[in-house]
């Protein structure tokens, strides 16, 4: 299948601005808040959380859904997700009236599944291994219809880069911008925006400690696998490799990648729910705790929080100080 793949190439401003466009009425244009620190850098919260299912992806799923040809749309759609993707392909499936299959994650947090079974999805779960080999085969036994690649999609990176677009207008003057990195999709288009309007701005990846093949790939100048990947509660980013596709898309428009550990990212969970009274998943928290520590600059430095799907239950286990 990738022998059959288009080249990569760079995600045009004109292909942003088309996309903005098309999914402005179905995404939320979302606020950028200043988070209220006494000390450490200037950081400015961009509320991806806020979208109508809670995450980021609803933009480059809207993008990549409506690009779909009539013939394309006929045959159903698939995703292979953690939840958010899932969820977004689902919603903007929904709105179209399409049929929408989502491979999902078998430790995928229950609450992402059932938003994903509400919007209509059907769900086939399967392990992680399973699902990261299947994103790179772009198939899956006994699923059938027209595949939307979570990050590894033109359209997907267009939507997800109409963000970056809305943070250079509402913050001139930013002078780095970070964001989660999973697959790479949402640092790729977020990137390939901000530099088209501001090539001086800093871009930087989040990652965890259990899971930064990004960070790794960075170091060593091609994509790389992380051998000691673990699994964590930070489910919405971090994955065990860099696709080389990703890698050829990231390279040129990203400075690099933080590395947190998990009881930063906790510790950013916390911040954000007492100073902004913000609810974010670990994956929307990593580049939360990425400025904070400082690697990111002075500021102004914007962060995106990306998702806020988690269990109520989940998020006071991880953020609450056991006495």
């Amino acid at each position: 299948m990738a022998d059959t793949l288009a080249a990569v190439k760079p995600i045009p401003i004109e292909a942003v601005e088309a996309a903005r466009e098309r999914i402005a009425g179905t995404i939320l244009r979302t606020p950028l808040v200043r988070l209220q620190t006494r000390e450490g850098p200037e950081i400015y919260l961009k509320l991806e959380n806020l979208q109508p299912i809670n995450s980021f992806k609803l933009r480059g799923a809207a993008n990549a859904v409506g690009m779909l040809s009539p013939a394309a749309r006929a045959l159903g759609v698939w995703t292979i997700s953690a939840g958010n993707a899932g969820q977004g392909v689902a919603y903007a499936a929904r709105q179209m009236g399409v049929p929408c299959t989502v491979v999902t994650i078998e430790t995928a947090p229950e609450t992402k599944v059932e938003r994903m079974r509400a919007l209509g999805a059907r769900i086939v779960k399967a392990p992680f291994d399973a699902c990261w080999n299947a994103m790179e085969q772009r198939a899956f036994p006994g699923v059938d219809g027209t595949f939307v690649h979570p990050f590894d999609d033109d359209d997907f990176i267009a939507g997800n880069a109409t963000m970056g677009l809305e943070i250079v207008e509402d913050l001139p003057n930013v002078a780095a911008v970070v964001t989660a990195i999973g697959g790479g999709g949402l640092v790729t288009g977020v990137a390939s925006a901000v530099r088209a309007r501001k090539p001086g701005v800093h871009i930087f990846g989040a990652e965890p400690e259990t899971a930064a093949p990004a960070a790794l790939s960075f170091s060593r100048r091609e994509a790389s696998v992380f051998e000691p990947w673990q699994a964590s509660f930070v489910d919405g980013a971090g994955g065990k490799s860099v696709f080389p596709r990703m890698w050829e898309r990231m390279r040129d428009v990203v400075d690099g990648s933080i590395v947190v550990t998990l009881d930063e990212t906790k510790r950013a969970m916390r911040v954000l729910a007492e100073k902004a009274r913000v609810i974010a998943e670990g994956a929307g928290a990593l580049s939360v705790a990425a400025a904070l520590s400082g690697k990111a600059g002075p500021g102004p430095v914007v962060v995106v929080i990306s998702g806020g799907n988690i269990e109520l239950a989940t998020f006071a286990e991880l953020t609450v100080p056991r006495l």
